[in-house]
């Protein structure tokens, strides 16, 4: 190979050649409009200083200057890419390769690297490519930029390979990868372990929930879900999102989350419950803004009154297998403040499913929101099984794989249409409670033929019957009318609950000897498995309590 006559078409060499001759020709013009001797000092002392040469590249010794360069160096020449020349820093890496010889055998180290198919794409397109940062042999990383260079006046296309060192940088980048790999296992298993590890499961309605990490790096954000006990066969369920990602967004999570749970225990009505994470959302991080859906099913009402802070409809598909969105009323995200939140409810009676669901499930960027919101109504409207199955369904039907670019939480519940055997295991009986002091009579009696026709053993009749005495009692004395008795059976438990218009709340206190009352709460926190209070909607309150069946009890006749 002629490396002068090569190195003559190296990118910059011809033109750099016209610059010189350019600059040549002027001088000699200008030397032609002075005579001779009249040089003025200052243009002859310019001309001393042009006069010194200046070295050009085609006259300088090629292949010692490529064998200085630090980089790797090689040269390849015709279609099969005969080696021409390797510099000394690519003997110094990968040996002495003989030349003349194909590169697939001469440079096993590029075929190795996928490298000698760029090659033919150089010669064919006579325009360079370059492969970013790969490992070689040699257990080094190279960027690889291979060149199209001219060669002769055949026209002929020879490709020069140059390889920069880049390990240190790919070393940066592969710690600042696993570094983020770290961060986001951190993220992923605070954002778990702050999730329900086991839901809990009302007698009412049949649950499930899923969550998705975002596939990204660092992409596990703040979704999360919760399902809370309320007694009274009551339950609360919410689902939320944190605004932002990493550590920071799971740990707000989790403050959040148990904070519900702890303004869940007061049973207030959902607007109440947002209105208290609000300002405590606040208070964890002024920067920091979430929404919410908080909803609470009562059987009885056969409705899911709920409470939305920015977050996204609820959706619901009825027995028929018709999907409704939940209405307003929907406030700004938690931690916006001065903001007064409103409950709404919709139906969900026997047979009914609903969902609750964070914007990784229908948000995509191509796409607006209401149009994800409309595909899962219609994939919603066609899934039907377990509560686990619908979610499964739904998350697949979205398209969520495991490199989503976003969370994605899910909780589906369903309020089974019981029938036959099932449906005799849940049963409901009221009485309004009229008249004065004899209304306990006919209380305690309506109670005892209820627990005996659904054939409760004899201990559990009683305490039933006590409780309902001592509940409708404290009402005939502290409350005002309407007042209304409400028997529920499940198939694990007996509630009872009594309603009147006051809205002041009964509180457990210690009667003195002699005291002749407040011993009735006391009573019935001693024989119940559970009780409490709450305020009911437009005013008055109502007071249960509960009591847990033994096993078989629904196939025991009473003696």
């Amino acid at each position: 190979m002629n490396f002068t006559r090569w190195s003559a078409r190296l990118p910059g060499t011809q033109r750099r050649a016209a610059a010189r001759t350019e600059t040549a020709a002027a001088v000699t013009q200008d030397r032609r409009g002075e005579s001779p001797g009249a040089v003025p000092a200052a243009r002859a002392e310019h001309l001393t200083d042009e006069a010194k040469p200046i070295p050009a590249l085609d006259e300088l010794p090629v292949r010692e200057v490529l064998d200085r360069v630090p980089s790797l160096v090689a040269l390849v020449h015709g279609p099969d890419h005969r080696l021409a020349y390797v510099n000394d820093a690519y003997v110094a890496a990968f040996g002495v390769r003989p030349p003349g010889e194909p590169a697939r055998e001469a440079l096993p180290e590029l075929a190795e690297l996928g490298l000698l198919p760029l090659l033919d794409q150089v010669q064919r397109s006579g325009k360079p490519r370059t492969l970013k940062s790969r490992k070689a042999p040699d257990g080094r990383s190279y960027t690889f930029t291979c060149t199209p260079v001219t060669e002769g006046d055949d026209g002929g296309t020879d490709v020069l390979v140059f390889a920069t060192d880049v390990t240190d940088h790919a070393e940066a980048a592969e710690r600042l990868r696993a570094s983020e790999r770290r961060q986001r296992e951190t993220a992923v298993t605070l954002q778990r372990s702050l999730l329900p590890q086991e839901l809990e499961q009302p007698d009412d309605l049949r649950i499930a929930a899923t969550y998705h990490p975002g596939g990204t790096e660092a992409a596990v954000g703040g979704d999360w879900y919760d399902v809370i006990t309320l007694g009274g066969g009551r339950t609360a369920l919410v689902i939320g999102d944190v605004m932002g990602r990493g550590v920071r967004a799971a740990a707000v999570m989790g403050q959040l989350r148990t904070a519900v749970r702890a303004y869940a225990r007061l049973d207030l009505p959902p607007h109440e419950v947002l209105q208290l994470l609000d300002g405590l959302a606040m208070e964890i991080d002024a920067n920091q803004i979430a929404t919410c859906v908080y909803a609470i099913h009562d059987p009885n009402e056969g409705r899911l009154v709920y409470a939305s802070a920015g977050h996204l409809p609820i959706l619901v598909r009825d027995e028929n297998g018709a999907v409704q969105r939940a209405d307003e009323p929907t406030g700004p995200p938690l931690g916006t403040g001065g903001w007064m939140h409103a409950s709404g409810s919709i139906a969900l009676g026997p047979g009914s499913t609903a969902v609750l669901y964070t914007d990784g499930l229908v948000e995509r960027r191509d796409e607006d929101l209401d149009e994800g919101i409309a595909s899962l109504e219609r994939a919603l409207a066609g899934a039907t099984g377990t509560p686990q199955v619908i979610c499964d369904r739904l998350v697949r039907s979205a398209g969520v794989t495991a490199d989503h670019d976003d969370d994605v939480a899910v909780l589906v519940l369903q309020h089974p249409a019981r029938t036959g055997p099932d449906g005799d295991l849940f049963r409901n009986a009221a009485l309004e409670l009229l008249g004065g002091v004899e209304a306990a009579a006919r209380a305690r009696a309506f109670a005892s033929g209820v627990l005996t026709s659904w054939r409760f053993p004899t201990d559990l009749h009683d305490l039933g019957v006590l409780a309902t005495s001592e509940l409708v009692a404290n009402s005939l004395q502290h409350g005002i009318p309407p007042m209304r008795l409400r028997l529920r059976r499940t198939d694990r438990r007996l509630i009872i609950e009594v309603t009147d218009g006051d809205d002041h709340l009964p509180r457990r206190r210690r009667a003195e000897p002699a005291d002749e009352s407040g011993r009735g709460i006391a009573i019935v926190a001693t024989i119940a498995s559970a009780w409490g209070s709450r305020r009911t909607p437009g005013g008055g309150k109502a007071v249960w309590c509960e009591f847990a069946l033994p096993k078989g009890s629904a196939d025991t006749p009473r003696p």
